[in-house]
Parts: C-alpha cells; structure tokens; sequence
C-alpha cells in the first residue's frame, strides 16, 4: 500500500510540474528547497560549512553561503527529473556536450573491440540528467545506483531514468557491470561519496587524507578498458554544460594496488579541480570524511599524512 501512495504521488507530481513553464517549475523547487533548508539539522550545516571552510579556505560567511547554495541545488534536481517526460525531447538543448568527440573516437576505434568503458563524474550540478545527456548522444550508458529506501520512490526514479535511455543496475551488481563493458555498454561510476575503510584507499582530496572509492581504476584495470572523467556544471541560463575529458588508462603493472591508487588520485584530484570551479554545485552536506573521522585512529591519519604530503 505505500509503495503503491508514493509511486502514485510521484508520477501526479510529475504530471503537474510537466504541464508549468520551466523556468516556473524551477523557481517552485528552489523555493521548496530553500523552505526545506531551515529544517536541515544543524550539526549537519555546521559539518558543511566546516569543510567548505578547510576545503575551499573561505570565511564564514561564503561557507554558509556555498553551503545552502549546494542544499538549494537540490531543488533544481527534483524538478528537472520530475521533467523527463518533456526533456527527453530537449535534452539536447538542455545539456551542451563538450568533448563528445573523446567518447565517439573510442567507440569507433579499432582498440574498442566491441568493449565499453567507464565514465568517472561527482554528485555536482545535476547528476541524474548527465545519464539523459549520454543517452541521447548515442552512448549506450549504464548507470550504477543506489536502491532507495522507498520502494515506490525507487520503481519511480529508475523507470524515469529508463525514459531517457539509461539502463540502471545497482551498485551490489557488480558481476553485472563486469558483463555489461564486454557487451559494450559504458557504466558511469559517482566517485566522490565516502566509503568504509575496506572499500577505498587513502589519497590526497583538498589536501586531506581522504578515504576514496576505487571502483573507477579496479573496474578500468580489470577489464583494460579506458575512464572518461566527465563533470557538469549550470549555465546562467539554466541549461547545463557536461565536459567530457579524454580518456585516461590505468597502468598495469605487477603492482597491481599501487596501479590503482596511482589512478585513484588522479581521478579525485580532477574532481577537486571540478569543484573549485563550481563550489556551490557539489552536494556538501554529504559527511565526505565521516570514515576517516571515525575509522581510522588519529596515529594513522598521521603517518597517511605524512606520505601524501611527501609525495
């Protein structure tokens, strides 16, 4: 029964924000989005505004600035995604592709081998109509989510991404994604949410010892394959600019960790550059170093410190 109430209210509640003016549903959005800041815990906005300061060495005025600027951002998300219906048809208005060229030239270049490969991007601008962007240039895109608690709410979003031509598999697929690059598919991967200690490796991210995801460089290396980072960011006109970047390759030596922490670090550092850029685009209200913080001893953070800052 609920499953069905909220599956029900999200498709109503597409319908009628399908049938306003764009630039009308987006100012509802952020308006609810704005209302719905003043709820947000406040120990959560003051761990935001903490990073942002460290991060980015602004005062605190900017930080608390950026900081719901990025919550505010979620209501641009919501209506947007509630849009799909209408811009699955524009989309190519709506997202400009920057670096479309990197992508078509792998995939029509004999090293391909009927393989795919993986796009590396971050939870900036909206993220969910990066998978609508590729799908509607031609490239087969899988993208790998996370199961919503909600079932009605998680039948709903993963049949919108459908919509606009995304196959979704969940991040427990795994063997999945594996079976998908030799169909060639290409599985874009978010990589800049924490993860536990067993799951990443230490790097350097905002000159923190930052637990990272490897997900990107196991996956490249495993299966030879290239990483296309990719990031978007907001137009002042409200469209979107997604720049894809030329393909990086993992090395494979007989070190095969040190291969891919090698290429972690790279990837989060284009990420970090991505989000200096564009600051009040990145999700911050996510707890990035909360493995890091509760994980590992102070004495380990040191001697992780110690090597990054060498290097």
């Amino acid at each position: 029964m609920v499953f069905i109430i909220s599956y029900t209210f999200f498709k109503l509640l597409s319908k009628i924000i399908c049938a306003l003016p764009f630039d009308f549903a987006i100012k509802i959005g952020r308006a609810l989005a704005t209302f719905l800041w003043f709820f947000v815990p406040k120990k959560r906005k003051r761990l935001a505004q903490d990073n942002i300061k460290i991060c980015l060495g602004v005062d605190e005025k900017e930080s608390a600035r950026i900081a719901k600027e990025s919550a505010v951002n979620l209501g641009n998300i919501l209506i947007e995604v509630l849009m799909f219906p209408v811009l699955k048809n524009t989309m190519k208005d709506h997202v400009k592709l920057i670096g479309l060229e990197h992508l078509q030239n792998y995939i029509n270049s004999a090293e391909r081998n009927g393989r795919g490969a993986v796009i590396m991007t971050s939870h900036s601008d909206n993220w969910e109509l990066m998978g609508g962007a590729f799908a509607q240039n031609g490239i087969p895109l899988v993208g790998v989510a996370k199961k919503q608690k909600s079932e009605g709410a998680d039948k709903f979003i993963n049949e919108y991404r459908t919509l606009i031509g995304m196959h979704i598999t969940y991040r427990s697929g795994v063997r999945e994604m594996y079976q998908l690059l030799d169909e060639g598919h290409f599985i874009g991967l978010i990589m800049d949410q924490d993860v536990g200690r067993h799951d990443g490796v230490i790097v350097k991210f905002f000159n923190r010892a930052t637990n990272y995801v490897t997900g990107a460089a196991s996956m490249s290396r495993f299966k030879n394959v290239p990483i296309f980072p990719a990031f978007m960011h907001k137009n002042s006109d409200g469209t979107h600019t997604l720049e894809i970047q030329p393909p990086l390759y993992v090395e494979r030596t007989k070190d095969k960790r040190a291969d891919i922490y090698k290429m972690t670090q790279i990837l989060a550092t284009l990420t970090e550059n991505h989000i200096r850029k564009y600051p009040a685009e990145w999700f911050w209200l996510h707890d990035r170093w909360k493995s890091v913080r509760i994980e590992f001893t102070p004495e380990e953070i040191a001697e992780f410190n110690k090597k990054l800052f060498e290097n």
